[in-house]
């Protein structure tokens, strides 16, 4: 009877705390470790909504943290709801944030997934970041780096260093069965900021643009996305559910900006120039500010055309 009544002392203690939250779980027979299983904690917030809950198998309540393992975390956004998987976490009673360790994965509702070995959330500035190499997928997009930052639904999100975005660029409507788009592969020193909303990913730093036999190299790069379409509701829970994707980036490129030291290298051909654009519907690069173009045969450069 002791024993329940300084389990429910140390619960009370805790809600005292943390103030919107409810926790639930088994009592364990552990006293001295203050452990409990299958542990919950439940945010509230605007009307009493439920605005995030985590979970845990088992969980041990320190003074300032709550040590949990096999975690698993919802936040119920507006427009968007992000869930959060780890092997073990520390949730802190004083300010609320989460710390979350090994075989991390975040999924939001919009198809994005990040999976990285630790990562640190800050409910009050929306913050999520990590140290660790991250791996950012959705679609045909994927974004790996050492370090990142970003808000819950990753909507915009900062990669730190050794950047690589992978881009298989979707096949279009008409285009026959089968037919395959060649991979563009572009890297640099970091850091790469990507707003999946603005359809924008700009690169800094030695930044390296692979595709098939060209390549376009530069200290500064934006890349400009197609967003994606809008889906159809077919019906009224398909109306009443989240369409967090429309709008959002998608594969194809539409432009490409390059500043800085700009190299174009197409076969045995190379051009440089202060600046260049590059348009995916003519596949045509422009180049401007004092552009130099190094041709490998004498017969080509025979045969050019001059202009003004």
């Amino acid at each position: 009877m002791i024993l329940v009544r300084r389990l429910l002392l140390t619960l009370s203690l805790l809600f005292l705390i943390i103030p919107g939250l409810y926790a639930e779980g088994a009592q364990d027979t552990q006293e001295s470790d203050q452990q409990i299983n299958d542990f919950n904690l439940v945010g509230y917030g605007e009307r009493g909504k439920k605005s995030w809950d985590l979970a845990g198998k088992t969980a041990n309540i320190f003074t300032d943290v709550v040590k949990l393992q096999d975690v698993e975390g919802n936040l119920y956004g507006k427009e968007e709801d992000v869930n959060l998987l780890a092997d073990k976490g520390d949730f802190n009673k004083k300010d609320g944030k989460i710390h979350l360790e090994d075989n991390v994965v975040i999924t939001t509702t919009s198809g994005m997934k990040l999976t990285t070995d630790s990562l640190d959330y800050d409910r009050k500035n929306q913050l999520m970041t990590t140290p660790d190499i991250v791996n950012i997928a959705r679609e045909n997009l994927t974004a790996v780096a050492r370090g990142a930052s970003g808000d819950p639904g990753l909507k915009k999100v900062a990669l730190k260093e050794e950047v690589r975005l992978d881009i298989i660029p979707a096949t279009a409507k008409d285009e026959p069965l089968g037919s395959k788009k060649e991979k563009i592969i572009i890297t640099c020193d970091g850091p790469l900021e990507i707003d999946y909303e603005k359809n924008i990913a700009e690169f800094n730093k030695n930044v390296k643009v692979d595709r098939d036999n060209s390549q376009i190299y530069s200290d500064k790069m934006i890349v400009y996305f197609i967003p994606g379409e809008k889906k159809a509701a077919g019906t009224k829970e398909d109306a009443a559910a989240k369409d967090t994707s429309a709008g959002l980036m998608t594969s194809s490129i539409d432009k490409i900006f390059a500043r800085g030291n700009v190299k174009v290298v197409r076969g045995e051909n190379t051009s440089y120039s202060d600046e260049a654009i590059y348009n995916t519907a003519d596949s045509k690069i422009i180049l401007q500010g004092r552009p130099k173009l190094i041709l490998y045969s004498t017969e080509e450069m025979k045969n050019a055309p001059l202009g003004g």
